[in-house]
């Protein structure tokens, strides 16, 4: 199993267009419905279907990879990705926190699986070295876009979880 764990302030100190809670928040549902302007990597996310809980079920590829997610929200907290098909199964989650100091922070981290692949062999050491670097891209990416979104002044999207 693959495990990484990345944590970012949200607000650097002197950041210009600071983020809230509920910034962070509504951003992460808009990226469970549609990741393609939060993950470069990735090339396709087509919603599925909505579960009774409010789940979603989405078809993804990244990396050229196919995969099937089930995305399940705990409000204002934590967004878990599940992989319930594709070639690389376990789960991904973009968790809103806060540090020592009472700072805003995002965590993206993820446990995955590689079943045809050699535990701690170079070939899944090379899939986490490249994972690794693409989700330090998407924590950018995403708070990116979102403060493009806020400076703008254009409303994030509906909490899809209330």
């Amino acid at each position: 199993m693959i495990s990484v764990s990345n944590t970012v302030l949200v607000n650097e100190p002197g950041e210009e267009v600071p983020l809230t809670r509920d910034d962070v928040w509504h951003g992460l549902n808009l990226k469970a419905e549609n990741a393609l302007p939060f993950v470069p990597a990735m090339t396709k996310c087509e919603f599925i279907e909505r579960t009774d809980d409010g789940s979603i079920i989405r078809d993804i590829v990244y990396r050229g990879q196919e995969a099937r997610e089930l995305v399940s929200f705990t409000p204002k907290e934590k967004v878990q990705f599940h992989r319930i098909g594709g070639d690389v199964l376990g789960d991904i989650y973009n968790i809103i926190g806060e540090d020592d100091n009472g700072n805003l922070t995002l965590t993206f981290s993820y446990d995955l699986i590689l079943p045809d692949v050699a535990e701690g062999g170079p070939e899944e050491q090379e899939y986490s070295d490249r994972m690794s670097d693409d989700y330090k891209a998407v924590v950018i990416a995403t708070l990116a876009a979102l403060r493009r979104w806020v400076a703008e002044g254009k409303p994030a999207v509906a909490d899809i979880t209330a």
